[in-house]
């Protein structure tokens, strides 16, 4: 088992906007293809998850102009965050337990990065000792 914690194998600084942002910016950001999610604060406390889901359900559909519409109005609050202090195995498994492929990581209430399962899997195999028979080199 690794002793790793969440923080560090989370990804410090993700995407954020603050809660007075416009959906308009929001949209913005979220076309360019690396971004998947905005987490929204209010003086760095974790408001919740913007997507392009969520623009298409609360701005589009709703007939709401995006240019006027903030995202403190229309952001959805996560299900679940995680605390950067918890193992790397216990997250990885609650991850998997919540079907998630991302969480926000909170200290106090405000974000200190997202922990990604695909990021989680990768440092936990990265830390798995070979099996008996594996990386020998023969002389």
């Amino acid at each position: 088992m690794t002793t790793d914690r969440v923080r560090d194998a989370m990804v410090a600084d993700p995407p954020l906007l603050e809660g007075g942002a416009s959906a308009q910016e929001a949209g913005e950001a979220l076309a360019r293809p690396e971004v998947r999610a905005l987490f929204v604060c209010e003086n760095g406390r974790l408001l919740g998850v913007v997507t392009r889901k969520t623009l298409v359900r609360e701005v589009v559909a709703a007939g709401l102009d995006p240019r006027s519409t903030e995202l403190r109005g229309i952001v959805e609050q996560p299900h679940h965050t995680i605390g950067s202090d918890v193992p790397l195995d216990k997250a990885f498994r609650f991850l998997e337990e919540q079907d998630l492929e991302r969480v926000p990581v909170v200290e106090n209430g405000r974000l200190v990065g997202v922990l990604s399962r695909a990021v989680l899997q990768r440092r936990l195999a990265e830390d798995e000792p070979p099996a008996d028979g594996e990386d020998q080199q023969q002389v």
